[in-house]
């Protein structure tokens, strides 16, 4: 759903997920799905949204985690959590294990394979220029300072603005200046402020991940996806999705947002994942 300006939010804007009919809840076989504060509550996956995900898997669904957050950090999720995916660096790279998902991992039973959109050589160019813009940052706006989970990022470079730190919204602007002068793309979750060589987001993530890892094309099953989350960084999938959804907390965001979901839920993080995955279940089994 796109939205006009920068005009104050409006919840008439996004419906409540109760109005979401019955027959299209039906059709979905697969979601897409945020993680920090759409899945996390207060940086930890809640029992909830931990059952929430196990219940969609167990019924048949694709589902695929998409996320701003580093290769690294990820790699454990994608061992752990029952999911099919985990779409890592805001759609650079996939990470499938054979021990929870649906999709056979490349390297065997019970691995985990890593899938990059770039190949070697242009993420070991593109890492000169992430080094670069990161230093003219850290010198040039006070106060910040690089995400602690940056030690495991492959293709991007991410500052904490919400996860340890407490930034201004002058800061954060400050961060996006000088990335974007730097040449660079900028995304914020509702934690980091992101820059990336490469102008990918996780719209252009999920495609390729559907094509990579399903041999689909996703944009001609829409009808049969959802997608799920919380902040800036999720707006090119609200963008093109026909069904997306955004748990409570999204109205943190939503006033800086030019494309918002469709649906919103009553309640906040996992507790509004897991409203997303009954309502599914539930036309599923009517």
């Amino acid at each position: 759903m796109g939205r006009p300006g920068a005009a104050a939010v409006d919840a008439v804007l996004m419906r409540s997920l109760a109005d979401w009919p019955l027959a299209e809840r039906r059709a979905i076989r697969g979601v897409f799905t945020d993680i920090d504060d759409t899945l996390t509550t207060h940086g930890e996956i809640t029992p909830d949204a931990l059952a929430a995900l196990g219940a969609l898997r167990a019924a048949g669904l694709t589902v695929i985690a998409i996320t701003g957050r580093p290769v690294g950090w990820s790699e454990p999720k994608a061992r752990a959590w029952p999911v099919d995916a985990i779409v890592a660096e805001n759609g650079a790279v996939a990470l499938v294990s054979d021990k929870n998902g649906h999709i056979p991992a490349s390297e065997g039973s019970d691995s985990l394979s890593k899938i990059y959109q770039l190949d070697a050589a242009a993420r070991l160019a593109h890492t000169q220029r992430l080094r670069q813009a990161a230093a003219r940052v850290l010198r040039e706006v006070p106060g910040v300072n690089l995400a602690r989970d940056s030690a495991g990022r492959e293709t991007d470079i991410a500052f904490d603005h919400a996860e340890f730190a407490a930034l201004t919204a002058a800061q954060i602007d400050g961060i996006e200046a000088v990335l974007r002068a730097e040449g660079l793309h900028t995304t914020r979750s509702s934690i980091h402020t992101h820059g990336a060589v490469s102008p990918g987001d996780k719209w252009t993530g999920a495609v390729w991940a559907v094509r990579t890892l399903l041999g689909r094309d996703l944009a001609s099953e829409l009808d049969h996806w959802v997608a799920v989350g919380d902040s800036g960084n999720d707006e090119a999938m609200f963008r093109h999705f026909r069904h997306s959804v955004g748990v409570a907390n999204i109205r943190l965001a939503a006033p800086r947002m030019q494309a918002l979901p469709t649906y919103v839920t009553a309640r906040e993080r996992g507790a509004g994942f897991a409203e997303v995955s009954q309502a599914i279940l539930a036309a599923i089994s009517s």
